[in-house]
């Protein structure tokens, strides 16, 4: 394959009139939008859910099992689904379903060997943390091939088909989660959990009718190496930065912190649905913006990341005003140290949101080389000033040094985009 500077010289097709293309993009976000409030409703409801059925503790212990699910989401995000999104957005039909064989399978067979390797690790843990990881090995292949579906959809253009999967997925875990509470252990939640997003995975196959191909994952991983490799250690440098501030936070103040600051998240998810249901699509329609428009690109950016900024903010002066009988209620005894979490967890987030729109652009742009650069320098931030805070003030000093880390990203963000449009706009000028 071309080297990704090679991939934005072609001329630009005549732009289409902006009224059509903005009615365009704000139906596929409409989508994206929905999609992600049925997967964060679910998360939401789960997390809430094992909060008040396991105790503070075991919270923390189920929590590290999640964290660890979000780093080999990462994993596949960058080999699999992060490539097709990027070049099989908008593209013949018969093309994308051949993609998708390749990319899903590869989804699959990440989960298949990371999954191994979480259940070999259960003798060497031990414990109730060591019986979580194995359970979480056991549902790694379903809940990667369900996420896989997702992002298959969105690069086609059919969000509809993203939300009534997540839909599924939010309908089988209502028995089992039942089931999960009556035997009232962290593993029991963790399969369950995971084994409902196995029958949304077995669903996304009969809905697209696209069988998984093991056995094009390795022709998918080399033919998107520029890609995939870059997008791997990105993506794995923001979910493997969570996991070391939590694993340090767990280390430095107790397990039971990481409950409070997974507890301190859940209150953002009516927040965190709408930014990670823009963060669904906005790669997929940036890359079509850069195709019809491309000179409204940066606008489209600034934008999508100043609105969810400002989004965050509003709704973290809702949470401040949230009375302690409606915190009880959701979180029940992890509430009284999670609220002290609220306002740098919320301009934590105002920041990502600002970070967003600048990153949806440099991934539309195929810049794998100034992405990964500005992520690793925000992981690095992330991690340091996280656990750093956490030595200086505890849960709360990690919390407002994650916050300063999200600032200081966003910004790297910005300027890293900047110089990415410049360069495009330079070689699209040679070509002419």
């Amino acid at each position: 394959m071309a080297a990704e500077e090679d991939r934005t010289t072609t001329a630009a097709p005549a732009a289409p009139p902006a009224r059509t293309v903005t009615r365009a993009v704000a139906g596929r976000l409409s989508w994206g939008l929905a999609d992600q409030a049925a997967s964060s409703l679910s998360n939401f409801a789960v997390g809430v859910y094992v909060a008040r059925s396991l105790g503070l503790t075991a919270f923390g212990v189920f929590s590290l099992a999640w964290v660890t699910y979000g780093v080999v989401l990462s994993v596949s995000r960058g080999l699999a689904t992060d490539p097709l999104v990027v070049r099989f957005s908008g593209v013949s039909e018969a093309s994308w379903r051949q993609a998708v064989s390749r990319s899903t399978g590869t989804s699959l067979g990440v989960g298949m060997v990371i999954g191994a390797l979480c259940v070999a690790l259960w003798p060497l843990l031990g414990g109730s943390v060591g019986a979580a990881f194995a359970c979480l090995g056991v549902v790694l292949p379903g809940l990667l091939l369900q996420d896989a579906w997702r992002y298959s959809f969105f690069a086609a253009g059919v969000g509809r088909k993203a939300f009534v999967n997540d839909v599924v997925w939010g309908v089988a875990l209502i028995p089992a989660m039942v089931v999960a509470a009556r035997a009232g252990t962290v593993p029991a939640f963790v399969l369950a959990w995971g084994g409902s997003a196995a029958v949304a995975g077995a669903y996304g196959w009969a809905q697209s009718r696209i069988r998984p191909r093991l056995t094009g994952a390795r022709l998918w991983i080399r033919d998107h190496r520029d890609l995939g490799y870059r997008y791997l250690v990105e993506n794995t440098c923001v979910s493997g930065a969570g996991q070391l501030r939590a694993y340090g936070l767990g280390a430095i103040v107790g397990v039971g912190a990481v409950g409070v600051v997974r507890g301190a998240e859940l209150l953002q998810g009516p927040f965190l649905a709408v930014l990670m249901g823009l963060t669904l699509v906005t790669v997929a329609e940036a890359a079509r913006m850069l195709r019809q428009a491309p000179h409204r690109l940066g606008r489209f950016c600034f934008f999508l990341g100043g609105g969810q900024a400002v989004a965050a903010l509003l709704w973290g002066c809702v949470l401040l005003l949230m009375p302690d009988r409606a915190g009880e209620l959701v979180l029940g005894d992890v509430w009284p140290a999670a609220k002290e979490l609220i306002v740098p967890a919320t301009l934590s987030v105002a920041g990502a949101g600002v970070g967003t729109g600048a990153a949806a652009g440099l991934r539309a742009l195929g810049a794998a080389r100034l992405s990964l650069r500005c992520q690793i320098f925000a992981s690095v931030c992330y991690v340091g000033l996280g656990i750093g805070g956490a030595a200086l003030g505890g849960t709360v000093g990690s919390a407002w040094g994650a916050a300063a880390a999200s600032v200081c990203g966003s910004a790297a963000w910005w300027l890293h985009l900047r110089i990415a449009l410049r360069e495009h706009h330079r070689d699209l000028s040679s070509v002419k």
